[in-house]
């Protein structure tokens, strides 16, 4: 997940990081308020050791939200 990425999806993404990853606060959720290196700042305060396996489940969470290529065939 990018820059971006996150600030266009952070309402819904915050939501599901503090349910997966439960050391967010609620404060910190508004001073992360969609800014990535901000959020960078706090998985690796909050997460340091886990930093790796957080960022990889944001980016498979921001994955599951983008929509699926569709299969086109030449007629």
């Amino acid at each position: 997940m990018n820059v971006n990425q996150l600030k266009g999806k952070w309402m819904r993404f915050k939501g599901e990081l503090k349910q997966q990853y439960g050391k967010f606060t609620d404060d910190d959720l508004q001073q992360i308020g969609g800014n990535y290196e901000k959020f960078i700042g706090k998985v690796q305060e909050r997460y340091g050791e886990k930093k790796d396996e957080l960022m990889k489940w944001a980016d498979q969470w921001y994955q599951q939200l983008a929509p699926k290529a569709v299969d086109k065939k030449p007629h």
